[in-house]
C-alpha cells in the first residue's frame, strides 16, 4: 500500500510535481508503527490551488493514475479555456463531475463560482501556530440524481469496500467510496487554494478531525526507553519538561 515506495510512481511525481508534507490529523506511533489518523494526497498547481486530491491510503496503480489523470487534464483544461475564453477552474470541476457520473453513475452540477469568504472568526477561536483558524468543511455540490444510462457503476460504487452514504436533492441515499466523493467535492472546490480544501477531505470524507496537535511516538527509539517526539520541539527524553 505505499505507494510512494514505487520506482514509478516515484519518477512520475518528480517530474511533475514537487513534494511535500504535513500532519494535520490526530495519530501515533507505536514502535516504529503509525496508529489511528488517515492520509490524502492533493495535486495542487503552483499556487497551492488543488487539482484532484486521493483520499486514503491507495497502492502504486491508483496513484500513478490519479496523477496522470491531473496532469494530463490539465493540459486539456488549458487548451479548453484558451481556445473557448471559458474560465479554467469551471473547465477543470466539469472534469470532475464528468467522471463522478462515468465511473460513479451519479450526477452532480459543477459551480462556476466559489463559496463566499467566511466572516471574522471570533477571538475564542482556536487557531493554529501560525495563527491561522482551523477551517470548516466546505459543502459538497448537492447530488441531482443518477444517470439512470450508468445503472451497473451505481451498483459498483455502491459495493465498494469504504463506500460511503451520501444523498441526492430529493433525499434518496446512495453510496460512494473515498474517489467518488472527492470528484463530487472538486465538482465545486477544484481550484480552491489548499489551506481552504484540506479539512473538507479530512473530515468529510476520511471522518478525522484535523488538529496541529503534535505526534507522540512510543516505544524503543533509544536502547528500549520510553520516548515522546514532538514536530515542534524534536525528542524529548523521559522526565524532561515538555
Amino acid at each position: 500500500m505505499n505507494a510512494l515506495a514505487n520506482p514509478e510512481v516515484g519518477s512520475y511525481l518528480d517530474r511533475h510535481f514537487v513534494s511535500a508534507f504535513q500532519k494535520v490529523a490526530t495519530f501515533r506511533i507505536v514502535n516504529g508503527q503509525k496508529q489511528g489518523g488517515n492520509v490524502a494526497a492533493y495535486f495542487c498547481a503552483p499556487d497551492g490551488r488543488v487539482l484532484h486530491a486521493v483520499a486514503g491510503p491507495v497502492d502504486a496503480a491508483t496513484m500513478l493514475r490519479e496523477a496522470r489523470w491531473t496532469v494530463e487534464n490539465a493540459k486539456k483544461a488549458v487548451e479548453e479555456s484558451t481556445r473557448t475564453e471559458t474560465p479554467f477552474k469551471l473547465v477543470f470541476r466539469r472534469l470532475h463531475a464528468e467522471r463522478l457520473r462515468q465511473e460513479y453513475g451519479l450526477v452532480v452540477e459543477p459551480l462556476a463560482f466559489d463559496a463566499p469568504e467566511a466572516l471574522e472568526e471570533g477571538p475564542l477561536t482556536y487557531r493554529d501556530p501560525s495563527g491561522r483558524p482551523l477551517l470548516r468543511p466546505l459543502p459538497p455540490p448537492p447530488i441531482d440524481g443518477p444517470d439512470v444510462s450508468l445503472k451497473l457503476r451505481q451498483e459498483a460504487a455502491a459495493a465498494a469496500p469504504g463506500a460511503k452514504e451520501v444523498r441526492d436533492r430529493c433525499g434518496k441515499p446512495w453510496r460512494l467510496p473515498n474517489a467518488g466523493q472527492v470528484h463530487q467535492i472538486l465538482a465545486a472546490h477544484s481550484l480552491v487554494k489548499i489551506e481552504k480544501l484540506y479539512a473538507t477531505v479530512f473530515e468529510n470524507i476520511l471522518g478525522e478531525k484535523v488538529t496541529t496537535a503534535p505526534v507522540v511516538t512510543i516505544g524503543a527509539l533509544r536502547g528500549g526507553a520510553r520516548t515522546d517526539l514532538c514536530i515542534p520541539c524534536g525528542i524529548k527524553e523521559p522526565g524532561e519538561a515538555k
